[in-house]
């Protein structure tokens, strides 16, 4: 048993994104939604926001089993690079340099351990 959430076009770099996902990788979801939620990186929010709502299409998918977010478990997460949005800035001496604003793509899958 196990459901999943994308977030896509995120604005935040992955590398970002990946320093709190080691974090939680393996954890169950309550510990990892305990961590998100206080934790100070900006892209914590994100993820506990597709964490919520991965956990919500598992309850979704699978009414009829009594689990509690205890017995749910973070199976896999990854964070790919989305499209780069490119910016111009003025630079020395009449110059221009480019800055790069990356985007993510969060993918969020979530495991429930069967009681019987």
């Amino acid at each position: 048993m196990e459901a999943q959430a994308k977030a896509r076009f995120l604005r935040t770099s992955p590398l970002k994104m990946r320093r709190v996902l080691n974090e939680i990788r393996g954890r169950n979801v309550e510990e990892a939604l305990n961590y998100l939620h206080f934790s100070p990186k900006r892209s914590s929010d994100f993820i506990e926001k597709t964490m919520r709502s991965a956990v919500a299409n598992f309850f979704e998918a699978y009414e009829g089993k009594k689990l509690t977010t205890r017995e749910l478990f973070v199976k896999h997460v990854h964070v790919d690079g989305g499209p780069v949005l490119r910016r111009f800035r003025s630079m020395s001496m009449g110059r221009v340099g480019r800055v790069r604003r990356r985007t993510s793509h969060l993918t969020i899958v979530i495991e429930g351990k069967d009681k019987e």
